[in-house]
């Protein structure tokens, strides 16, 4: 009961789009299997607003387990921050230098914590985290882990 896109999707991976949007209301469906197969797909997505959706969903514990049966979190590339300290999806960090946010309008302070970041898969430089309410990417030469 998939469209081809859809289809596409869960057989070669998503890539970022609109027609993606329709997994915010699909996580939350009635049916276990069709919360599976939006979680997976958020997850293979990756994308800042996909993971947004991740952090809110609630799965019970064994559709949870059975969501992250076959996919792999093993990250290919490891985070490193400026101390070379090993980051995780979830930790925390300090920044370490006041960094202009380009398009947010603000300058982040040094000493901001930030909390439960996100791991830029494709990046060992990057990472993503909430700032002053904004999601943005932070390098990770400009954070110490807490």
């Amino acid at each position: 009961m998939l469209c081809a896109t859809c289809m596409e999707g869960v057989t070669a991976g998503p890539t970022d789009g609109p027609h993606w949007q329709c997994l915010n209301e699909a996580i939350w469906s009635e049916d276990e299997a069709t919360k599976v197969v939006a979680w997976r797909l958020l997850k293979g997505l990756g994308a800042a607003w996909a993971n947004d959706v991740l952090d809110m969903a609630w799965l019970e514990p064994e559709v949870q387990a059975w969501a992250e049966a076959g996919v792999s979190d093993v990250p290919e590339i490891i985070h490193r921050d400026t101390n070379g300290a090993v980051l995780a999806q979830g930790d925390s960090v300090v920044l370490i230098k006041d960094l202009p946010v380009k398009g947010g309008g603000f300058t982040a302070k040094r000493g901001t914590a930030v909390r439960n970041i996100a791991l830029v898969p494709d990046n060992a430089g990057h990472i993503e985290g909430r700032v002053e309410g904004q999601r943005i990417v932070i390098l990770t030469e400009f954070v110490k882990k807490s």
